[in-house]
């Protein structure tokens, strides 16, 4: 009996051991970003090739996510996006939760979420079957990638340096993905161009 539980247990952590695995490595800062085509929930398709010219922001994101929702019920991340879209940044907001699990939505249901937190995203990429999540090996929500107008990425990793859910870590935090931005703009070298993200797991299916 015990070993037939003992083999379960084990069965188990190699089942979960290869889901993690299954996620590359995320692309280096300085690389190509990953190119990708993708439909959004307005039924749209687009491209990351259409959007050579621009600068874009890839934001994986989880409504049901403590660390998600601090940022947008503060209104950081609200903020964090106007600043961009208003400097003709393309904000991308991709959900690669799989059908079941925390976050998964709809495209009805995206939209809507959108609307509630009066998001400034220009797209809504639905990614239930962690495609384009594993593409750009993203494991937390929030996670974000700034890709420059030349298709090199500039920035990737948290939005700040306070991985904490509680709303009050947002005042006085650092702005990791807004400092990159500057950088860019500026013609400088993004000083930071990458971190370690923090926030809860993807939540990718098998």
């Amino acid at each position: 009996m015990m070993k037939n539980i003992f083999g379960r247990l084990a069965l188990a952590s190699m089942v979960a051991f290869a889901s993690m695995t299954a996620v590359r490595a995320a692309p280096e800062p300085g690389q190509e970003a990953p190119v990708f085509s993708a439909k959004t929930t307005m039924g749209d398709v687009i491209s990351l090739e259409d959007l050579r010219g621009k600068r874009v922001v890839l934001e994986w994101t989880n409504d049901g996510c403590p660390f998600v929702t601090k940022h947008y019920e503060t209104g950081n991340m609200q903020k964090t996006q106007r600043i961009l879209t208003e400097d003709d940044v393309v904000w991308v907001s991709i959900i690669s939760s799989a059908p079941g699990k925390q976050g998964y939505a709809t495209a009805d249901e995206a939209n809507a979420i959108a609307a509630r937190h009066g998001s400034y995203t220009d797209h809504i990429i639905l990614d239930p079957h962690g495609d384009l999540g594993r593409l750009y090996g993203a494991r937390t929500t929030p996670e974000m990638f700034l890709i420059d107008s030349d298709g090199t990425l500039a920035y990737a990793g948290a939005i700040d340096d306070r991985p904490s859910a509680r709303h009050s870590s947002v005042e006085g935090a650092t702005n990791y993905l807004l400092a990159a931005y500057e950088d860019l703009k500026a013609g400088r070298p993004v000083a930071k161009a990458s971190s370690q993200p923090y926030g809860c797991s993807v939540k990718y299916g098998s």
